[in-house]
């Protein structure tokens, strides 16, 4: 089974893969943001508040929740923690995905309620 980020990969009609160096803001909290993320190598650090309160890793995807909420607004600021190679999916990308894949949709459900899983357990 292939990991969200390498379906993201797949579905780009064009390759359109993004170095961020370490240290680099890919988007930042409030922002309108107009596509998602599948980290194909690298770590990013996401930041709530100045704090950080996840880093994601390899095969994990990020940023989709600006493409489903009415506002588009970014959630968090998410920050390159080592160089990444980001995979990108701009939303008509992704509704054509979860339309026509349905297990795209099914590890993307399942990567976030993981991650939101792991936020709660913190608090």
């Amino acid at each position: 089974m292939l990991e969200p980020a390498e379906t993201v990969k797949i579905f780009q009609k064009q390759a359109k893969i993004k170095t961020f160096s370490s240290g680099a803001t890919i988007f930042t909290d409030g922002e309108i943001g107009n596509c998602m993320y599948g980290i194909l190598n690298g770590e990013v650090e996401l930041y709530i508040d100045g704090k950080v309160v996840e880093t994601i890793h390899r095969g994990d995807v990020f940023g989709m929740g600006a493409l489903v909420v009415p506002e588009q607004t970014r959630a968090s600021t998410a920050v390159a923690k080592t160089d990444c190679e980001l995979a990108i999916l701009d939303r008509n990308g992704f509704l054509f995905a979860v339309q026509e894949t349905p297990m795209f949709a099914l590890l993307v459900m399942r990567s976030y309620s993981e991650r939101l899983r792991i936020l709660k357990r913190s608090i």
